[in-house]
């Protein structure tokens, strides 16, 4: 398994989500394995990403939760909401997550070097003390970073990055962009009591999502006050000695904002890390270009996760770590299978997604039926709010298999997993039909529908 004529037979760039199940399954396999991490152990997921994010989504519930609350008989004469022990408490929480990590790593005996690391050849990296290290194999998992546009006063803005660390509460915040982190972290600040102005370069948000889901999102999220400015975009930021700041708008009237938040994509970390020299092929957007066995145009190199820039998703990372440790360290070839991925949408209300659209699967299957269940959930119905659910499923008539089922309404993503087996599976609607109802519950819609 191991060869002594290098220092590990394993080099890890980067301790993300990918990384890190990299580095431990191939210690599992044997391997000597060594992972480098200029920030901080758990990656962009637990360290300013997935996990941080849905600590404050969770807190910018409780804003809707004590409204509802007095027609549940509960009785809260003081509502007041202090942003620090919110921030605080999840930093603090993503500390202890990053201690596990680690652990996980040294309980595996993995080396973890907190330090950069560059590729200065095929099986050899320079560390930033000096050190030149020799590996087998070199693991590139150094994810990505939020994109910023080349405009004047463009460091005023903030990426989500930086929302984990802000000071204060903004009242005003103005977010760039139309994908999901832009909807998430605008039902956050809109529950925290800020008003939100989404400016999209684009009339359409969500690419990829069905349309009528996405519709659905728009029109609450309208009602619920966040307003939106499609076909828009950004000339330039002015920080006032008020400290706000005026955006000048193109395609609509400029914009005061307390905050502005970049939220346009995100871009593949191989910047300066020494691969173009090495023959590595880089796409336009700078990811590395891997095979089926996430193998670089270097035969010893390879890549997995977000740099790779195909499905920038944790558990997509996560697999594909694995996948690379077995296939290279455990001799059990295997490969990911891309097809049917559940995604989620952390926004006011949530968004859950598995298989093909409405559109998509017309373009791919021809003749399909669709199902819709648009309702409201009774703990709404009691508490006077006015907001619907609304599930589909997408059916192919040839087959009568399950293609596509696709929720928005609150837990939608917690009840989206178990439908993502079902559609994983190649279940029938027939089957859907078959199974008995688990009522009173929002999750019962799905075998409901006819």
């Amino acid at each position: 398994m191991t060869d002594t004529s290098y220092d590990y037979d394993l080099f890890v760039l980067g301790a993300g989500s990918g990384g890190v199940r990299a580095a431990r399954i191939a210690a599992g396999h044997g391997a000597r394995v060594a992972v480098a991490e200029e920030h901080r152990v758990g990656g962009t997921c637990v360290i300013r990403g997935c996990v941080p994010k849905k600590l404050l989504v969770y807190g910018a519930h409780f804003a809707e939760d004590l409204d509802d609350a007095a027609m549940f008989g509960w009785d809260i004469p003081s509502r007041r909401f202090d942003w620090p022990v919110l921030r605080d408490n999840v930093m603090a929480e993503v500390g202890r997550l990053e201690g596990l990590y680690g652990e996980t790593l040294a309980n595996h005996q993995v080396t973890v070097l907190k330090t950069r690391a560059v590729v200065t050849g095929p099986q050899s990296l320079r560390i930033a003390d000096g050190r030149t290290v020799t590996a087998g194999k070199i693991l590139l998992s150094p994810g990505a970073r939020p994109a910023l546009p080349d405009i004047p006063g463009v460091e005023h803005a903030i990426t989500s990055n930086d929302v984990f660390e802000l000071e204060e509460m903004p009242k005003r915040v103005v977010i760039a962009g139309g994908g999901y982190i832009a909807n998430e972290f605008a039902g956050v600040f809109h529950q925290l009591g800020a008003h939100v102005t989404i400016v999209n370069r684009s009339d359409t948000i969500l690419r990829g999502y069905d349309e009528q889901i996405v519709d659905r999102l728009v029109k609450t999220s309208l009602a619920k006050g966040i307003d939106f400015r499609f076909n828009a975009g950004f000339d330039s930021l002015e920080k006032r000695e008020d400290g706000s700041i005026l955006c000048k708008m193109k395609g609509c009237d400029d914009i005061e904002a307390d905050q502005v938040l970049f939220a346009i994509g995100r871009i593949p970390n191989t910047e300066g890390l020494g691969l173009e020299e090495l023959g590595v092929e880089l796409t336009e957007r700078g990811a590395v270009k891997v095979d089926e066995q996430y193998r670089s145009t270097v035969p010893s190199i390879f890549a997995v996760g977000d740099v790779t820039d195909r499905i920038q998703l944790t558990p997509v990372a996560i697999r594909e770590g694995h996948a690379f440790a077995d296939t290279q360290f455990g001799d059990k070839p295997c490969t990911v299978d891309y097809d049917n991925i559940p995604s989620a949408v952390f926004s006011h209300p949530p968004i859950g997604s598995v298989g093909l659209t409405e559109s998509q699967a017309k373009n791919k299957l021809g003749v399909i039926r669709t199902y819709t269940s648009d309702f409201r959930p009774m703990k709404y119905v009691l508490a006077g709010r006015n907001e619907r659910a609304l599930y589909k499923i997408v059916v192919d008539e040839g087959s009568d298999k399950v293609v596509g089922v696709h929720l928005i309404g609150p837990d939608a993503p917690e009840i989206l997993q178990g439908a993502a087996v079902a559609v994983k599976a190649g279940l029938t609607k027939a089957d859907f039909d078959a199974t008995f109802a688990l009522h009173p519950t929002m999750a019962e819609e799905l075998v409901l529908m006819r």
